[in-house]
């Protein structure tokens, strides 16, 4: 086989075009944007990815191997042709993110932005976005560009895969078999990581790629097996045939046909009804939506579902449009969500919805048809990749010059200039524990807290809302106690904890109570972040044991303030809102508050009388009719709050200095 890297004046093998692969497109957009928008309604709707994956790996495979075939494979045609099929709308949503981010985001959001073009320009976002954090994490609902995670996987295969196969055709080996031996590896990468390091597994290509080859192996089989496929499916349709109508039926495959189309759409049912966030995902889980997209693409065009349902024009219409409704659907729920400082209403996501696909439909005929069609393609190819520079370049100037505080009013940008080291302030990783610490790491806590034996001690216990309060605690009362911070994150105060995700959390709590037991202290205090640990029931297991080992005297921490967004955040929407000067930053404020806290103290007071221990309420020594405090000073760094629900060192000390004590 000749495999000339450009063959002189002979175009790149295309596949027939099947109208119910575009309906398939659909089916995984719209999914897609129903998780985004309403991820209560389809909680697996994040699974369409991973059938884009599969039609993607198909249709560039059977380019590439149709052309390996023909001859006619050259790699510069093809990156030409990836170009002008990407950047055009890419580069339109990243520079209307680059735009609206100006005006609404933060100096610290903006430099994330500006991050995330670069990154989105370049197709590294899901490096990116792997070293900073996962896909579900509280923080994904503010960062407009995370969906371009999905998008760099594929280009990395678009790099990879072509060099592979045009190799693979020099030294003569079985495609098929490298397919196959690649998607296993990258599969069983996949499915050890998911356990791991779940992180990796969803965001690094080589535990990915196995999805884009089975796509891969299906163009295989479509290109070289047609006759044993064909003669397979005949023996399929004439067997159960002649045993149900005791006669044989003409054989032409529509049973098989129809048998994987029906098997395909239920698993990739099953997979939006079952799956959901917090599952180990990818994995084996994508199983369900990975081999459901091969076996309805496997059927062809003819099974009844492909001819009648995914052909449907509306379908078909979507599934055309799928890459640019992609592309701007999310930037507009998230750039709602950081406008409003919280989860919008429905009505605005569904605005926000209906506005994408507006854009989509615009951005294809306008943008995208143009640019792939007709003459000058070279030079469309020469522009394109050098507005993608320079929406990529333009990105790295913000990330690099740190959000360009400049363009913001001067006293509103001092809001975001204080940067506060929640880290040092909870004395992180002594004692305050990450996930992956256990026990033993408390050791250096305890040389921190030598001396003041003859004091009597206070012993906080509790997830990082107890690890803010030490600050607080140490200037309040250090002349006259012992302050003994033993903290985790996200690990409660309760016996026996089974938390997910942090496999040291029993053990900490186990170590922690042996200690009070041999400390004895004088007061434990509780704490605990009442939003995600609703089980109370566990803390009066806790109080229980220590009243056991002989604890009398136990404080509980109530909630303390909540935002629905970073408090620096809803003083700028304030402030923007009504026009004000950071010193006209209101020292109380409702604006912004997430009244759930409020609503949990008074059941929390209650339930403290009900076991037995002092109740302290944050929300009574901090808020009143007119709202929360908001600052203590004139100063950046005399904010009370630098999250949502966590305070800062100044708001710590202000909350702990109103605290009762014996």
């Amino acid at each position: 086989m000749n495999t000339n890297i450009t063959p002189p004046h002979a175009p790149l093998s295309h596949p027939q075009y099947r109208p119910d692969i575009d309906g398939l497109r659909a089916v995984a957009i719209l999914a897609v944007v129903a998780f985004h928008a309403f991820p209560n309604w389809v909680n697996g709707g994040f699974i369409g990815v991973d059938i884009f994956f599969v039609i993607s790996g198909f249709l560039i495979s059977t380019i590439i191997m149709g052309s390996l075939e023909r001859d006619s494979f050259s790699f510069v045609d093809f990156y030409k042709r990836r170009i002008r099929r990407i950047f055009p709308a890419l580069a339109l949503v990243l520079a209307a993110c680059f735009a609206f981010g100006w005006f609404v985001l933060l100096p610290d959001e903006y430099m994330q932005l500006g991050k995330h073009i670069a990154s989105g320009a370049g197709f590294v976002s899901n490096f990116a976005l792997w070293s900073e954090s996962g896909y579900f994490d509280n923080a994904a609902d503010t960062k407009p560009l995370l969906h371009l995670w999905s998008l760099g996987i594929e280009e990395q295969f678009y790099i990879v895969w072509p060099l592979l196969l045009w190799s693979a055709c020099k030294l003569r080996l079985n495609l098929l078999a490298l397919a196959l031996a690649i998607a296993l590896i990258s599969f069983a990468l996949g499915a050890y990581d998911v356990r791991s390091d779940a992180v990796a597994a969803f965001y690094s290509p080589q535990s990915r790629f196995w999805e884009l080859l089975v796509g891969s192996v299906l163009a295989y089989m479509a290109l070289h097996k047609n006759l044993l496929f064909n003669n397979f499916r005949n023996n399929v349709d004439a067997g159960p045939g002649q045993a149900i109508l005791a006669q044989t039926p003409e054989a032409n495959g529509a049973m098989l046909r129809n048998f994987l189309s029906v098997l395909g759409a239920l698993f990739i049912a099953k997979g939006m009804l079952v799956i959901a966030r917090g599952m180990e995902f990818p994995g084996w889980w994508a199983l369900l939506p990975v081999l459901g997209a091969a076996l309805i693409i496997a059927a062809g065009p003819h099974a009844w579902i492909n001819r009648v349902i995914l052909s449907n024009r509306l379908m078909v219409w979507f599934g055309l449009v799928s890459f640019p409704l992609y592309l701007w659907h999310w930037p507009l729920l998230s750039f709602a969500h950081i406008v409003e400082g919280k989860t919008p209403s429905d009505a605005i996501r569904l605005a926000a919805v209906l506005i994408a696909i507006a854009l989509a439909w615009l951005t294809y005929w306008l943008v995208e048809k143009p640019v792939r069609s007709g003459t000058h393609s070279n030079a469309k190819t020469a522009a394109l990749a050098g507005l993608m520079f320079v929406v990529g370049y333009a990105g790295y100037d913000v990330y690099s010059r740190e959000g360009l505080a400049f363009r913001l009013p001067k006293l509103i940008a001092q809001l975001t200039e204080y940067e506060y080291d929640y880290q040092k302030a909870f004395r992180q990783g002594t004692c305050f524990l990450t996930p992956d610490q256990n026990y033993p790491a408390f050791s250096a806590c305890e040389s921190l807290e030598k001396g003041g034996d003859e004091k009597p001690t206070i012993y906080l216990w509790g997830d990082s809302q107890a690890a803010q309060l030490f600050a607080g605690y140490k200037d309040a009362f250090g002349e006259k106690y012992k302050i003994i911070q033993r903290t985790a994150a996200a690990c409660p105060p309760f016996i026996n904890p089974e938390i997910k995700g942090l496999p040291h959390c029993k053990e900490v709590n186990e170590y922690i109570l042996k200690s009070i037991a041999s400390k004895k202290p004088a007061k434990v205090v509780l704490s605990v972040s009442w939003t995600t640990n609703k089980d109370w029931r566990k803390i009066e297991e806790t109080v229980i044991q220590l009243h056991n080992i002989g604890i009398t005297d136990i404080d509980l921490i109530g909630p303390i303030p909540q935002w629905s967004a970073p408090l620096p955040r809803e003083l700028w929407l304030y402030s923007m809102q009504n026009k004000l000067s950071l010193f006209s930053v209101p020292y109380r404020m409702n604006f912004g508050l997430n009244n759930n806290f409020m609503e949990l103290d008074p059941q929390l007071h209650d339930f403290a009388q009900k076991i037995h221990v002092n109740y302290i309420s944050p929300s009574k020594i901090m808020c009143n009719e007119l709202g929360c405090i908001t600052r203590l000073g004139d100063t950046t760094d005399t904010l009370t709050s630098y999250s949502r629900d966590h305070l800062t060192e100044a708001g710590a000390r202000y909350l702990v200095s109103h605290f009762p004590m014996k």
